[in-house]
């Protein structure tokens, strides 16, 4: 009688045991599950968050219009022909100053040249306002103010001699090639506008600037460079 006694309080025992493994695999399931929801729930909620910044990031992008901003092709281009006439009166005052601080007598010479021609391309612009039926009419241009101020540092950055004269061309280039984009760019507004007189003002302009900017690159590349050395 008591081994049958000791059996069945084994079987007890056991089944005891059963129940509580299945109780804290239930648990971890349970937990298992609780977890998994969680951090679904942590995903969806930083998805939300970041597709709703990057929404409001897109609005705060969108640039209100100015109550003066151009409509159509026509008006920006006026607009960019008071850019470019400041631009060119601009460079009529700061080009004897670079050519005073040049060594080199063929850059002071290729600066006076570029002179001569500046002021010439103020009174191009000037035919080119007439021939558009408009008066002539400068705004500042923020671009061209920020190149001859760095050509201003760079003066004061770099000692006399062929170093100053190496990066004298770079800012004069630097010029040459934002009034490149600028003359090429009017000139074909000024085509789609079927405006030819204008146009043929402003592609003899952007000539003179591209022979200028080569003219340039030969003598940096010939001695400038050489002799910064």
């Amino acid at each position: 009688m008591a081994k049958t006694t000791t059996k069945a309080g084994s079987s007890k025992s056991t089944a005891a045991k059963s129940s509580a493994a299945k109780s804290t695999a239930g648990k971890t399931s349970s937990r298992k599950a609780s977890s998994t929801k969680t951090a679904a729930s942590t995903k969806k909620s930083t998805t939300s968050k970041a597709t709703s910044a990057k929404t409001s990031t897109k609005a705060t992008n969108k640039v209100k219009p100015a109550s003066d901003a151009a409509e159509n092709l026509r008006e920006f281009l006026m607009d960019g022909l008071k850019d470019i006439y400041w631009a060119e009166k601009a460079l009529v005052k700061n080009l004897p100053k670079m050519a005073k601080n040049a060594t080199s007598k063929k850059l002071t010479q290729a600066i006076n040249k570029h002179l001569e021609e500046t002021q010439n391309h103020v009174t191009r612009l000037e035919d080119v306002f007439k021939a558009l039926g408009e008066k002539a009419k400068a705004e500042k241009c923020d671009a061209m103010d920020g190149l001859l101020k760095e050509a201003e540092s760079i003066l004061e950055e770099t000692e006399p001699g062929a170093v100053r004269d190496a990066a004298i061309i770079a800012a004069a280039q630097k010029v040459e090639h934002y009034e490149i984009a600028s003359y090429g760019t009017l000139a074909t507004y000024a085509k789609h506008l079927d405006e030819p007189e204008a146009m043929e003002l402003l592609v003899a302009t952007l000539n003179e600037e591209k022979n200028c900017d080569s003219d340039l690159t030969e003598l940096a590349v010939s001695e400038i460079n050489l002799d910064a050395k």
